[in-house]
């Protein structure tokens, strides 16, 4: 494993080294998308809007505990590719093996915690009377499956720093699979409806998390999850929490902000709330797509950084850039103009429709952008610079947006300029990760 790690991040050209990390990891981000499509798809295929808005609701919450899984995926990744760049394959054990068990204690508490507290819940993040019954029950089903899923968002990310990018992408494919198939079967065969769609989606973290399991325990692994290599001292937990709690700040409060604007939203009514969702669907079709191209590339960039070698990391920033910045043209073309097509195939309400497609054309016009801001926020991660990563986390989906949501909100006070917010964030995020990577590239990789 060694041998193949040392080979493809420090000896391959960089675009078979860009392309060899890159591909699995988009290949499991476009999965993780379909298995979130699949759901909405199925739910509308009830014809019960209200169904479909009590699962958009319902997402914030579950993107609460997809961050943790992101703390110690992306905190993980970050000190693990730099260890091994070192040559300190002991230390990178230890990581690997606090991020599983601390993922998994977390997990549980968060299942009980969900339980206890799931009206409450329900009622903060913007379900209605017509809504509430349905998002009570989709959250109390996908809740058993928390644990599952902190652990399988942990280790699609950590099982690529070392060199294993097409098993972290089976993992994904395999858990999504299951999702895909059970879904119909479950919503429309069974006639479960949003509890089909939660006992699909646990299914499908559980065989995700087990196929993960199953590697980090063969030989086949450099990693470990063994607890006698459990470790928190020697820098690992602070290592981690680093470049993960700026990580997992991004989905927190992307999570946060979409609570808020459900709740801004639903004074337009459900149906606005329900084409919000759908069209934060198909936004996520570019999004998706980014962000794996930015995260494949982060344990390239953190093993070239921990083995100092300047030139490699500056030749795959370059290669990276241009190769983002051509896809995200591609997808915004694909995605504007099919928005129509998408939209119809979730919703059948005549209302919701329209505002689902108004919304998705919208939130598209930030899609030229984003794979820029994508692969200058996890080449600043793959640095360990803490304080510039923790700046990006914080502004995109918090200081940056909800004070445009809300100026928008008291300046237009339409549903159309409330979606607006975002791409106008989107843009000024980007330009604030492209001044933060120059200061983190000036300071960090100077001396190399």
């Amino acid at each position: 494993m060694k041998d193949k790690t040392t080979n493809i991040f420090a000896n391959a050209p960089i675009p078979k080294a860009v392309i060899s990390n890159v591909v699995p990891s988009i290949i499991s981000m476009l999965m993780v998308l379909v298995y979130n499509l699949a759901d909405t798809f199925f739910i509308g295929q009830t014809k019960n809007a209200y169904m479909v808005a009590a699962v958009s609701v319902a997402t914030p919450v579950f993107l609460l505990f997809m961050a943790v899984g992101m703390l110690f995926g992306i905190g993980g990744t970050s000190l693990i590719s730099r260890m091994l760049g070192e040559g300190k394959e002991k230390k990178a054990r230890s990581t690997s093996s606090f991020c599983f068990w601390s993922g998994l204690v977390i997990g549980i508490i968060a299942m009980i915690v969900i339980w206890i507290f799931v009206k409450p819940i329900c009622a903060a993040v913007g379900a209605s009377s017509d809504t509430m019954d349905y998002a009570v029950q989709y959250l109390n089903i996908v809740a058993l499956g928390i644990p599952f899923l902190i652990v399988s968002n942990s280790f699609s990310n950590i099982i690529r720093a070392e060199g294993s990018a097409q098993t972290a992408m089976m993992g994904m494919i395999l858990g999504n699979l299951m999702n895909i198939v059970l879904d119909p079967l479950m919503i429309l065969t069974f006639g479960w409806n949003v509890a089909g769609a939660a006992i699909a989606t646990v299914i499908g973290n559980v065989f995700s998390a087990a196929f993960y399991v199953r590697h980090l325990v063969s030989k086949k692994a450099l990693l470990s999850i063994r607890p006698q290599d459990y470790k928190v001292r020697d820098g690992i937990a602070a290592g981690v929490m680093a470049i993960g709690i700026p990580a997992s700040l991004n989905s927190i409060l992307m999570s946060t902000s979409n609570i808020i604007i459900n709740n801004l939203m639903v004074r337009y009514g459900d149906m606005a709330v329900a084409g919000l969702g759908v069209a934060m669907k198909v936004n996520m079709i570019v999004v998706m797509l980014l962000i794996g191209l930015g995260s494949g590339i982060q344990p390239l960039l953190g093993y070239c950084y921990g083995a100092g070698n300047k030139k490699r990391y500056s030749d795959v920033m370059k290669f990276s850039l241009g190769l983002a910045f051509s896809l995200s043209l591609i997808m915004t073309a694909i995605c504007y103009f099919g928005a129509g097509g998408l939209v119809k195939a979730f919703l059948d309400n005549a209302d919701a429709y329209e505002f689902g497609i108004q919304f998705a054309r919208i939130y598209i016009y930030s899609g030229p952008i984003l794979g820029l801001m994508f692969v200058f926020v996890n080449a600043i991660q793959s640095t360990g610079a803490a304080l510039p990563a923790l700046i990006l986390s914080v502004s995109r989906q918090g200081i940056i947006y909800i004070p445009i949501l809300l100026a928008f909100r008291q300046i237009f006070d339409t549903p159309r300029m409330l979606a607006a917010s975002q791409p106008v964030t989107d843009y000024l995020a980007t330009a604030l990760s492209a001044v933060l990577f120059v200061f983190t590239y000036r300071k960090y990789l100077k001396h190399m």
